[in-house]
């Protein structure tokens, strides 16, 4: 018998930790370049610390206000997993907050991205450990239980599987498939190469500008003196 919305799938496939490791450094501006401009999570999802994120997905999804599936979920986790959660961008209750947070840190977890609320800011802002959410409350959550763990969830505007690759930095969070992951980190790096062709043309004054009148001209744009 199934219990939609109320249960865990205990296994996923998981990248291959080489192809996984190839994206550690490059911005995520530049990977969601690679991907249309489209796997790129909401603004509202916004990083809580300066460090860096790489890692697989492992998703949750809450309750409103509840975090009895994300215990079970931080449990699950292996290193190098990033718990990705669904908490319907609930203003008013935190889902996570210092102690949980250093007990990932603690057992190797890659980070944590919440579509919702953390509490303890100050510690998670000292943190060595990648936090990403909406925002902060001080209120704590109830433990009443609903959701499922390792199934694909919505956050910050797209569609995250259980296995996804997550990557972020200042900018944000972008998520790529594994399946489309050789495909994006080939036109990444051509992205990069170009990126840094156009600093040296900008810093030796030679960054050539004409493309924006042959796109205004294309276009059809009138000016009038």
């Amino acid at each position: 018998m199934t219990n939609p919305y109320y249960r865990v799938r205990t296994t996923i496939t998981r990248p291959d930790a080489a192809l996984l490791e190839a994206f550690r450094g490059i911005p995520a501006s530049n990977i969601g370049d690679a991907m249309n401009r489209m796997a790129c999570m909401h603004s509202r999802i916004r990083p809580m610390n300066r460090a860096p994120l790489l890692g697989t997905a492992l998703t949750v999804r809450v309750r409103v206000g509840d975090n009895l599936l994300f215990n079970k979920a931080m449990d699950m986790a292996r290193p190098g997993d990033v718990l990705v959660v669904n908490a319907h961008d609930e203003p008013f209750y935190s889902i996570v907050g210092g102690q949980m947070t250093t007990w990932m840190q603690r057992r190797g977890l890659a980070g944590l991205v919440i579509d919702g609320c953390i509490r303890d800011a100050e510690e998670i802002e000292a943190m060595d450990f990648p936090v990403y959410a909406t925002g902060i409350s001080p209120n704590g959550p109830m433990k009443n239980g609903g959701g499922e763990v390792n199934f694909p969830i919505a956050c910050g505007g797209l569609v995250v599987n259980p296995g996804d690759i997550v990557a972020g930095d200042r900018d944000g969070i972008v998520v790529v498939r594994p399946d489309d992951a050789p495909a994006v980190l080939e036109r990444t790096r051509a992205m990069v190469e170009k990126e840094t062709r156009v600093m040296a043309a900008i810093a030796d004054g030679t960054w050539d500008r004409t493309w924006v009148d042959e796109m205004l001209k294309e276009q059809g744009c009138e000016f009038v003196d």
